[in-house]
């Protein structure tokens, strides 16, 4: 497990990187609360809602609790937190995210110190999204389909809605490209990345990555970003944070 785990860290950095594909750029100041998960067959993203606690997308801690946090200190090298407990919702189902079909593909990692100072809110519980809406997709994915090396940096994106966006699931697309072609969008290791809206000037999480295409709905990545909303989930999320004693970020 470890040995895997030292894989995934040292083909992050190995090149400059980039998550998510199409050129996307530098994350903001948030960027401290998006957080790195590392496990056996790869790795994933998250953000930190409270001090020790992290919102994720379920699949992405689908067996046990052997996945590490990867941590990047002043000095480039990474060091690895345990996560202290996984919970998933308890209506998540893994062969439905593989059919890029509606399920609660969130989760929630507790940690037994601190993950970010400074952790980013979740949004309104009773957001309605309609198709060209805006959103930003954070991530440490891969910049290049199918390159290893091109993943670690923590990256946006932003992108629309499209389609008949809802409460059960979002998609999302590169207004530049609309799903014709390679444009911005979540790629391998972006899942369980924050998506944000803008509410009342702040930047607040609404959702979760859980699945990507390519152009025209190919496998890939730069076409569709499926996205998973909170909406439905965000009461399961406010009570599994009280009962882990970790008080959300307001």
């Amino acid at each position: 497990m470890l040995r895997a785990i030292a894989s995934v860290i040292v083909l992050a950095l190995c090149v400059p990187a980039a998550a998510m594909v199409g050129g996307a750029q530098t994350a903001p100041k948030f960027a401290h609360a998006v957080v790195m998960l590392a496990g056996q067959n790869g790795f994933c993203s998250g953000a930190a809602i409270a001090r020790d606690l992290v919102l994720t997308a379920a699949h992405c801690v689908l067996t046990s609790t052997d996945y590490k946090l990867v941590v990047f200190e002043g000095n480039g090298k990474p060091t690895l937190k345990s996560i202290a407990r996984i919970s998933r919702h308890p209506q998540f189902d893994a062969e439905a995210v593989r059919r890029h079909r509606t399920t609660a593909d969130v989760a929630l990692l507790k940690f037994a110190d601190t993950v970010s100072s400074a952790p980013v809110p979740l949004g309104p519980a009773d957001l309605k999204v309609a198709p060209g809406d805006a959103f930003l997709v954070a991530g440490y994915g891969l910049a290049t389909p199918g390159d290893g090396r091109s993943g670690g940096t923590v990256r946006t994106a932003a992108l629309v809605a499209t389609g008949q966006p809802g409460t059960l699931q979002i998609r999302l697309m590169d207004p530049a490209t609309k799903n014709e072609r390679a444009g911005l969008g979540a790629c391998v290791g972006d899942s369980g990345g924050p998506v944000f809206t803008n509410s009342g000037g702040v930047l607040a999480i609404v959702g979760v990555v859980s699945w990507s295409t390519g152009p025209k709905n190919a496998e890939g990545c730069g076409g569709l970003t499926g996205v998973t909303p909170l909406t439905r989930y965000q009461a399961w999320i406010v009570e599994q944070a009280k009962r882990m004693g970790s008080p959300l970020a307001p």
